[in-house]
């Protein structure tokens, strides 16, 4: 059996599109999967904050932030939301941004890290992602964080004492560095088998497509 295809992904909890791209890669991963026999994927996600100057907690709504962080009138921000939310919800995704608490995400990104040594990574950055955007739940303080992680198997005291510490902030700033040097300044942002990026929400055919290419070179490179 071959080896999966290494899917890099560079994301930011706070990031709508990210959640929406999510979605894209996983529906245009089963088209790949779904066309043979042996083909896997193996994702692993990667820091980026957006705005990593936000407060933990924001005091305002998520029309208040981004009108600040951008400049923009607010009616042009809640068009901006809805055009989003509808995107969203077609691919299955129920966006609140009414409830939404916008937050510093840095403590989610070590989180993450966390995950990743507990074999947990997937199911955290889903919880996070759906916490956030569909819950209105907040995914910057540590006791809120630890309470996700617990929901996914992970051990709630263990999270806690990794965010206090700081004990994984070495591997986020090492993967935004890394960001800097692949020339990411946004995202979603797929490396896929450590030579291909695909930026953005893009269709699941896109995604499929990428795959598909890749699990040809491997082919002819074997035979």
């Amino acid at each position: 059996m071959s080896e999966p295809i290494k899917i890099d992904v560079w994301s930011d909890i706070a990031c709508p599109w990210c959640y929406i791209g999510k979605r894209k890669f996983e529906a245009g991963s089963g088209l790949f999967s779904g066309a043979g026999e042996g083909r896997a994927v193996e994702v692993e996600y990667h820091s980026f904050e957006l705005s990593p100057d936000t407060p933990v907690d924001f005091d305002g709504s998520e029309v208040d932030f981004l009108a600040g962080h951008k400049g923009l009138p607010a009616g042009q921000v809640q068009q901006m939301l809805e055009r989003v939310t509808g995107i969203a919800s077609s691919v299955g995704l129920d966006y609140d941004f009414e409830h939404l608490k916008h937050t510093n995400t840095v403590k989610a990104h070590e989180l993450l890290h966390f995950a990743k040594a507990n074999g947990k990574q997937l199911e955290l950055a889903e919880r996070l992602f759906r916490a956030y955007f569909v819950e209105g739940r907040h995914v910057g303080r540590i006791e809120d964080l630890a309470d996700l992680a617990a929901e996914v198997g992970l051990d709630r005291a263990e999270a806690v004492a990794a965010l206090q510490s700081n004990q994984y902030l070495t591997d986020v700033r090492a993967d935004q560095s890394t960001a800097i040097e692949y020339g990411i300044n946004g995202v979603p942002f797929f490396v896929i088998e450590g030579k291909y990026g695909v930026s953005g929400a893009q269709d699941a055919q896109t995604f499929a497509q990428v795959l598909e290419q890749v699990w040809s070179e491997r082919a002819a490179v074997t035979a």
